[in-house]
């Protein structure tokens, strides 16, 4: 996940989010504030964190005001602390005030996502092990949600069904074995696309290998068991670990020698950064 591609996709999915909390009109701010009025707000951050997401933070208010400007001293990936200043935003009071919603949820769960991510990362410092993120994401987040896994240092496993090919159990039953599996993979996908294959066993993994994996998922697997598999592996394929990973054991998980840690709780289990717009709008004339 890239910048290019967050820019190629992020407009019409703040759109389509915008008109989820906007189907007609903001009635509540068109009540109190029926005309054009300028106004100003401040981004205050309520815990420490990892920032994510400004970017679009600030095109939710682009997108609803052409007059509207953000002086922001922080950019993503860096750290904020309880109390910063995040960014001071100027426009049409009535865009400030119906825009606040989407784009703090934007800006709280990149930035939530970021922190845990980040968090992980440091647990495996010093290590040859990287941390990956999966598909368990947020319907129309997943953009969102895998560019923060980036920002607070985590890796990218892929990003859809059509990047690339992950023999799980149900796939291997229906093919009736995993060299089954593998062989059809084999010759159905391009040669370019790695085949990775989700092993609970050792047989599993042993049935892998030789059918010639280039990447073997070790899922839920105890501790011994993964220590085991990474010797019968013995660097013939890359190694991925997986399974209830969370923060508090990451660290132990790292130890066995694997190369990639997947983690499906950097997206669905992460907890917001607390972010706000503080103070009530501040008309200027």
């Amino acid at each position: 996940m890239n910048d290019i591609t967050m820019k190629l996709n992020a407009d019409e999915l703040i759109k389509s989010a915008l008109r989820e909390d906007i189907t007609s009109e903001d009635i509540t701010t068109n009540s109190v504030m029926p005309k054009y009025k300028k106004g100003r707000v401040e981004l205050i951050c309520k815990e420490d964190g990892i920032l994510a997401g400004i970017d679009v933070f600030r095109r939710v208010f682009d997108l609803l005001d052409a007059t509207f400007e953000m002086k922001c001293g922080y950019k993503d990936g860096d750290n904020v602390k309880k109390g910063d200043l995040i960014a001071e935003l100027t426009g049409d009071i009535r865009a400030l005030l119906s825009g606040e919603r989407t784009a703090l949820n934007y800006l709280q769960r990149m930035s939530g996502i970021a922190t845990y991510t980040r968090s992980i990362v440091k647990l495996l410092e010093g290590s040859k092990t990287k941390l990956l993120d999966t598909r368990k994401t947020t319907p129309n987040m997943r953009v969102f949600e895998k560019y923060a896994v980036k920002v607070g240092g985590g890796c990218n496993h892929r990003y859809n069904l059509s990047d690339g090919i992950l023999l799980k159990d149900n796939h291997i039953g229906a093919a009736g074995g995993v060299k089954e599996a593998v062989k059809a993979a084999k010759e159905y996908a391009p040669f370019v696309r790695k085949i990775e294959v989700e092993t609970e066993t050792l047989d599993m993994v042993k049935d892998a290998l030789e059918a010639g994996a280039d990447i073997i998922m070790l899922d839920n697997m105890d501790v011994d068991t993964m220590k085991e598999a990474v010797k019968i592996i013995d660097g013939r394929a890359q190694t991925e670990c997986s399974g209830n990973v969370t923060r508090e054991n990451a660290a132990g998980l790292a130890d066995i020698g694997v190369d990639f840690i997947s983690s499906g709780a950097l997206t669905h289990s992460a907890p917001i950064l607390d972010l706000s717009l503080k103070n009530e709008v501040k008309n200027e004339r």
